[in-house]
């Protein structure tokens, strides 16, 4: 949608999109904790306004807004990006707040440090908050080199009372903890290097600041109830992301190496591949079989509960018209019997509306298991949005 306007004397072009979303989630068991329901229902606004002046300037903004039925914590608003765009032929600049998205794997993605999760939206880590940020990128024959300075840190959001998907005792926010004496004032900064030769797309980072994801202190609030206090130490993370194409097949690693956090550095990464079939059952469809090992050196004391899990899925592109995609994954413990699977399916109805379908839960999670508290948040979830 593009609307066309007159500022002394200068046309100026503005380029509206975004959509409108309603959600509904049914949750398949009883809530455990009080004050939790069975079922959210919830709506997202999410503009997007995209405008280039005279100077070759740009400017990019997109506001998010979810209203939920259920947890009042998960109503909210952010600035997802507000971002001025300088580009050259050898360099862009890029000033404001910004999502940046690092990785190639699919379970998860351990070298995505520079925003922060919104755990309100989704609880696989794939939603982000805006982060400001000062990014500067040297492109050259021999590659891209990303330099970022972040003034300014975003906290984690958490589900409130209402919410399912958290543990039993809440966490605090008010009473967030930081390593650095400057809190969420403390300048990060970070460097990526990212080149594609031939077949391969290598990605090579490094972050130093305040870690993206908290460890926890147990304290309470005032009226004595017991809460957890988030607490974001000063880490140095070394990353690596590598993308292989050969043929059919698609070999992805992510690697870091962290240092700084407690109770000592660690080594983590994702291995896997993806396979696909062509034209498979004499249509136009593609098969894609993936597999991934997530691995954690820490082990029990690893905040990440896949310390040493492996994910089978597949993926069924049906290459219609309308873009419809089905992913169905399990994911096992190598160490215990816990099993957790998902299905994501979307599709457009119309060149306006698009329909998604997501269904998570978990499965034999033993007692000292560190997902066995969201055992029976097992959901479904369907949204239908209006792209405008």
């Amino acid at each position: 949608m593009v609307f066309f306007s007159q500022y002394k004397g200068v046309a100026l072009a503005l380029d509206l999109r975004g959509f409108v979303e309603a959600e509904a989630r049914i949750f398949f068991n009883p809530a455990i904790n009080p004050g939790q329901e069975d079922h959210t229902i919830s709506g997202v606004l999410s503009p997007e306004l995209y405008h280039q002046f005279e100077n070759g300037t740009q400017l990019y903004f997109s506001p998010f807004y979810r209203l939920d039925s259920a947890d009042d914590d998960r109503t909210h608003f952010d600035l997802r990006e507000l971002d001025f765009i300088s580009s050259q032929e050898s360099w862009d600049l890029r000033l404001g707040v910004r999502k940046v998205f690092w990785g190639v794997t699919e379970t998860q993605h351990l070298v995505d440090i520079i925003n922060q999760t919104d755990f309100l939206e989704s609880p696989d880590g794939e939603e982000k908050l805006g982060q400001p940020m000062v990014n500067l990128a040297l492109v050259r024959d021999w590659g891209i080199v990303d330099f970022f300075v972040m003034p300014f840190f975003r906290e984690r959001t958490f589900p409130g009372r209402g919410g399912r998907l958290r543990l039993p005792i809440l966490v605090d926010t008010d009473q967030t903890k930081f390593e650095s004496g400057a809190a969420e004032w403390h300048t990060d900064i970070a460097v990526r290097y990212f080149h594609s030769i031939d077949k391969w797309d290598i990605g090579l980072s490094h972050f130093h600041g305040t870690n993206r994801e908290p460890t926890f202190q147990l304290g309470s609030k005032g009226d004595g109830e017991p809460v957890l206090i988030p607490l974001y130490e000063q880490i140095d993370q070394t990353g690596l992301d590598v993308l292989f194409v050969y043929g059919n097949w698609i070999w992805k690693l992510e690697a870091i190496y962290r240092q700084g956090m407690q109770p000592g550095d660690y080594f983590a990464s994702t291995f896997g591949f993806e396979y696909t079939f062509s034209g498979v059952w004499g249509t136009g469809m593609d098969l894609g079989i993936l597999s991934e090992w997530m691995f954690d050196e820490r082990k029990g004391k690893s905040t990440n509960p896949l310390q040493n899990d492996i994910t089978f899925g597949m993926r069924l592109g049906v290459n219609d018209i309308n873009g419809s995609e089905i992913l169905i994954a399990l994911v096992q413990d190598l160490e215990s019997s816990t099993k957790s699977f998902f299905i994501e399916a979307s599709s457009r109805l119309s060149e306006h509306w698009r329909l998604t379908v997501e269904v998570r839960a978990l499965v034999d999670q033993p007692l000292d298991d560190p997902l066995f508290t969201l055992r029976d948040d097992d959901f479904a979830q369907i949204s239908l949005a209006y792209h405008f």
